[in-house]
């Protein structure tokens, strides 16, 4: 048959389910049996759409990238450096907190939740951060509102050191009010209010 027969299911809902299963219960903690039963399908299906389990996660992580986790690729469009830093730290505490998503962050639970055998899939989500990261430090460069005494790439460092924390504490059970109240106090230290220039 031309082309081969059409999958009969469909692949990014699969993906979608499959993205939840890892995040809620990381990439060692989910087998075979756990994502099939999750996407519906059996494992040649899987194999053939998506790779094996290692290549299903790091397209499971590429769609919380663009999805879920979008809000800190558009955080970087803010006009200000306070309102860049101020989307990625709330949005931190919605994304990881949220009543209708799993705790905690898919890529920092798989950054310290994977054993040597699982190098390649830490390695994917390690670059994930640094990318992250990477894009922040670039949008801080050279901003004209960046305070004085301020490095760049070492705001950038503290930032995601902190989103980090966020993701740490909501997968340890913290409410979301507890995180914001965290956020709010993080954001006066990271970066302080300018001093009033009135009477």
């Amino acid at each position: 048959m031309p082309g081969g027969r059409p999958r009969a299911f469909d692949a990014d809902a699969a993906l979608d389910r499959a993205l939840e299963v890892f995040w809620r219960q990381g990439y060692e903690g989910t087998s075979l049996s756990d994502l099939t039963a999750a996407m519906g399908i059996n494992r040649p299906s899987l194999y053939g759409a998506f790779g094996n389990k290692e290549q299903l996660f790091v397209k499971a992580l590429e769609r919380y990238v663009s999805g879920p986790g979008a809000f800190a690729a558009d955080a970087l469009a803010a006009p200000t450096v306070r309102e860049v830093v101020e989307r990625l730290v709330h949005g931190a505490v919605e994304l990881t907190s949220g009543p209708d998503a799993p705790r905690g962050c898919l890529s920092v639970n798989s950054v310290h939740a994977c054993g040597p055998d699982s190098a390649p899939v830490r390695d994917a989500a390690v670059a994930c951060r640094m990318a992250g990261e990477t894009a922040l430090r670039r949008r801080l460069e050279g901003a004209p509102d960046l305070p004085d005494g301020y490095d760049a790439a070492i705001l950038a460092r503290l930032v995601h050191t902190v989103t980090d924390g966020i993701a740490v504490q909501a997968a340890g059970g913290h409410t979301r009010d507890e995180l914001r109240q965290v956020a709010d106090l993080a954001l006066r230290t990271l970066l302080p209010p300018a001093p009033s220039t009135g009477p």
